[in-house]
């Protein structure tokens, strides 16, 4: 299995697969009540077979080139990740999304990982639009889209049913062409 570092901080970008749905169980236990605020991925692993399941459901969008997901360690624990919730090569469409547990929060753990997935994914892949979809609330993420140099396309008003309560849904982006002239800028 590879990893890739993040940075100085010994912080790493590894697949997740279904041989660690323990181990991400264990990561949503700890993180369950920060990560499900906004993300649906914490009222849909709370046991040994849901967390299989869904590590099992990634690994079939990967070889089926749909999607993709990540896993993000400090100090060789798993504290979040990043994934490509879907993947559209013949379109050139992603959708990327991220998820930390309260102890990873601060460090830049996740704009660092985005940017190594979308880098992946308009270099190697040949996407053309990446888009980062968020809950209005949900300011921390709202940054890293602004961070990872993405443009806010509108609002899809409450069309998203979370928890009993509609939620807007913003719509972020970053272009293959933008997204090359971001990173040779910075």
């Amino acid at each position: 299995m590879y990893a890739i570092s993040l940075g100085d901080d010994g912080a790493e970008l590894r697949p997740l697969e279904p041989w660690q749905a323990e181990e991400f169980l264990a990561h949503m236990d700890r993180g369950r009540e920060f990560i499900g605020q906004h993300i649906v991925l914490a009222d849909a692993v709370t046991d040994l077979e849901s967390s299989r399941s869904c590590l099992q459901a990634y690994a079939e969008k990967a070889a089926a080139d749909t999607g993709r997901i990540y896993g993000i360690w400090t100090d060789g624990k798993l504290v979040g990740g990043v994934l490509f919730r879907t993947m559209d090569i013949g379109q050139g469409t992603a959708e990327a999304g991220c998820w930390l547990e309260p102890s990873a929060v601060g460090k830049g753990l996740v704009t660092r990982a985005a940017r190594v997935i979308i880098d992946w994914a308009v270099e190697e892949r040949g996407v053309h639009r990446v888009e980062w979809r968020v809950s209005s609330a949900n300011q921390a993420s709202i940054a890293v889209a602004r961070r990872l140099g993405m443009t806010k396309d509108g609002v899809l008003r409450q069309s998203y049913l979370y928890r009993g309560k509609r939620a807007d849904v913003e719509v972020w982006s970053v272009l293959a062409p933008e997204w090359r002239a971001g990173r040779q800028a910075s």
